[in-house]
Formats: C-alpha cells, sequence, structure tokens
C-alpha cells in the first residue's frame, strides 16, 4: 500500500513539473514572433505623407512625374527607378534608349521595354516588370478645416468625400463652403497643339520662329478655375456637390464665419454665419434684447473690404423686430452693438427701490 502511495505521489509531481514546463514553453513562445509569417507593418497617414489610393474601376495610366520602378530578370544593369520626364519618356540605359510611357499601362509599358530589348537584340526573351511607386502625377491638396491638411496622391478621379475622409474629417470649425481651385487647361488648337506656342512658332514666312522676350513676358499666367460645393447640402444626401476631382486641384475648406452681438442682450457673443442670416435672427439667437436696451439707437459695425477699415451703420432695430422697416442681411465679422438706454436704467433702479421699500410697508 505504501509503494502505491509513493508511486502515485512520484507520478503526480512529475505530471505537476511536466504542466509547469509546458506552460512556461507556451509562454515564451507567445512573446515571440512567428517565423512564418511577418509581422504586419502598421502605416499612418501624417499630413503631406503622400497617400495613394487605388481605383478598381481601371487601370493606371502614366504620366509625367511618376517613378517607375522597372525590373528585367538576367539584366540587373537595367534594374532601376526610373522617373517619366515632362514629355512622358523614361531613359534606359544605352543601347535601349528612350522609351515612350504616355499613357501606357504598367502591363503596356512592360511590353513595349521587352520590344526594344528584342529589337536591339540586348535579350531573346526578355521578362520585364514595370511597377508605378510615386503617382506624382497624381497630386492632390486638401487645406483648411480637416485634422490632416496636406498632399494626397490618388488613382483616377477622386471625389470630394473620399479626399476629405483622406484628409481626417472635417474639424468642428469648418464652414459650409469647400472651394476647389482647378488650374485653367491651355486652349489648344485645331492642330492640338497649345495656341501660344503654335502662334510663336510660325512666322509669316512660314518658317519656324522662336517667341520673343517681349511676347513671353505679356503671355498670361496660368489661372484657375473656382469650383464651389455645398458641404451641408452633400452631408444631408445631396450627392451632387460631391464633386470629381482632378490632378492638381486644391481643395480649400474655409473655417466657419462668425458674427457678434453685444450690449444690452440676454446672450452676448459670437455665432456662426449661415447663408441668408438677417439682424431679426441676429437678435433672436442672442436671446433677445433686456429691458434696458434702446433699440432705436442700435449700430452694426462693418468691414470695408476694399479699405479695411469698419464703418458703423445705424439702424433702428426695434422697427427692424416689429416689421415696420425691411430687415437686414448680416455679413461676416459684422458686430452688432445694442445700446444701453439711460432712462430706463434710472427708471429700473427706481422701481427696484420702490419694490423693496413697498416690501417694508406693513399693510393695514
Amino acid at each position: 500500500m505504501n509503494f502505491i502511495r509513493s508511486s502515485f505521489v512520484i507520478d503526480l509531481t512529475l505530471v505537476c513539473i511536466i504542466f509547469q514546463t509546458s506552460a512556461i514553453n507556451a509562454q515564451q513562445k507567445r512573446g515571440e514572433p512567428r517565423q512564418d509569417r511577418p509581422a504586419s507593418q502598421s502605416s499612418t497617414t501624417e499630413p503631406g505623407s503622400g497617400v495613394v489610393l487605388t481605383d478598381v474601376d481601371k487601370d493606371y495610366r502614366v504620366s509625367p512625374g511618376d517613378v517607375i520602378q522597372i525590373r528585367v530578370e538576367d539584366a540587373p544593369e537595367l534594374s532601376y527607378n526610373y522617373r517619366v520626364n515632362s514629355l512622358g519618356y523614361i531613359e534606359l540605359p544605352d543601347p535601349i534608349g528612350m522609351v515612350d510611357a504616355r499613357e501606357k499601362t504598367t502591363s503596356d509599358l512592360s511590353r513595349a521595354i521587352a520590344k526594344k530589348l528584342r529589337d536591339q537584340e540586348y535579350l531573346r526573351t526578355p521578362n520585364v516588370l514595370a511597377t508605378v511607386i510615386q503617382y506624382n502625377s497624381q497630386t492632390f491638396f486638401i487645406q483648411g478645416s480637416v485634422y490632416k491638411p496636406g498632399v494626397y496622391q490618388a488613382e483616377g478621379r477622386p471625389t470630394l468625400l473620399t479626399m476629405i475622409g483622406l484628409a481626417g474629417g472635417l474639424t468642428e470649425t469648418h464652414g459650409s463652403t469647400a472651394f476647389i481651385l482647378r488650374p485653367s487647361k491651355p486652349q489648344t488648337t485645331e492642330t492640338g497643339q497649345p495656341s501660344s506656342i503654335s502662334q510663336a512658332q510660325t512666322s509669316d514666312s512660314g518658317q519656324t520662329a522662336q517667341p520673343k522676350t517681349d511676347d513671353l513676358k505679356s503671355a498670361p499666367a496660368a489661372g484657375y478655375e473656382l469650383i464651389k460645393a455645398n458641404l451641408g447640402a452633400l452631408y444631408k444626401g445631396q450627392f451632387g456637390q460631391n464633386q470629381r476631382l482632378e490632378p492638381g486641384d486644391i481643395v480649400n475648406i474655409p473655417r466657419v464665419d462668425v458674427f457678434f452681438v453685444a450690449g444690452e442682450v440676454k446672450q452676448p457673443g459670437s455665432f456662426p454665419l449661415k447663408e441668408g442670416t438677417t439682424l431679426r435672427q441676429a437678435i433672436s439667437l442672442a436671446q433677445g434684447m433686456t429691458f434696458n436696451a434702446k433699440p432705436s439707437q442700435g449700430s452694426i459695425f462693418r468691414e470695408d473690404p476694399l479699405l479695411g477699415a469698419r464703418q458703423e451703420i445705424k439702424v433702428d432695430i426695434g422697427e427692424v423686430m416689429r416689421g415696420k422697416k425691411e430687415d437686414i442681411l448680416v455679413q461676416t465679422n459684422d458686430v452688432i452693438i445694442v445700446p444701453n438706454s439711460r432712462t430706463k436704467s434710472v427708471g429700473g433702479v427706481l422701481l427696484m427701490a420702490f419694490g423693496v421699500n413697498s416690501a417694508r410697508i406693513p399693510i393695514r
């Protein structure tokens, strides 16, 4: 019996030791990264970091400014990163030379390079892989009341909502309108060339001539087309405001405009200016006028956009509130002043005094 008990204790001890060893090994293994699966790297979007948004609807077309990674099997001397020049070509080492990359997909570009390698008898069966690593031609700018303003890169034509999402969304101080500045495209002639170039290159004799310095100085500067989008309507489901963006677009979302109400109102302060806000609405937002107000002597201090100074506009706020005078539209940074009436102030003090004294008079 004692032998059986001793054997049972020994077996139980061995089981405990094995269990503890397994637990320690398991804990150590949990703390080590697995070798068969690399750890994923987390990527954060910093302002101006150049996030690339891919468009699944169509294949991307290479454009000037892009950086292309070329990998040629059995030809490491050709395997480098190449930038597409302003004319749409990439320059490979001799004897390959210039390769046309304009409006080509990466597959088209790979086949074009492979054809050149065969034509130059550089390789019999070339295996070429072209990859876009920088979409510099697909650059978009977003600034203003977003959490991550900066420069972003995206394929195709992303929408305004998509770009706002990439920039981290709207801040609490955003205005109701998004302004899109789009670079104006140069006017072209029937031959497809810019009009300024064709005029400069053709002289009266029909020969090619260089543009004169005076002509270059008088040439108009590159302009922008202004497009507005109502963010309030967009976020309420009116997706006609969801503009499609083009490369080079600058999206500016300014802060909300405000106006100020001061003086004898119940809640003075600054208020967000919505389109169509009137003086009557402004006084209502300030919870109305106090007893001591003198609305007939009201004033609106307004900035002069040309001179930069403030001008005073006298207005009878009482008549406007009663509907006897036309309501006035409030503008950005307007300061509405409701003055104090000395007569009402003195009367209020007397009434308060009489009220207090009458409370002290005993009732007979």
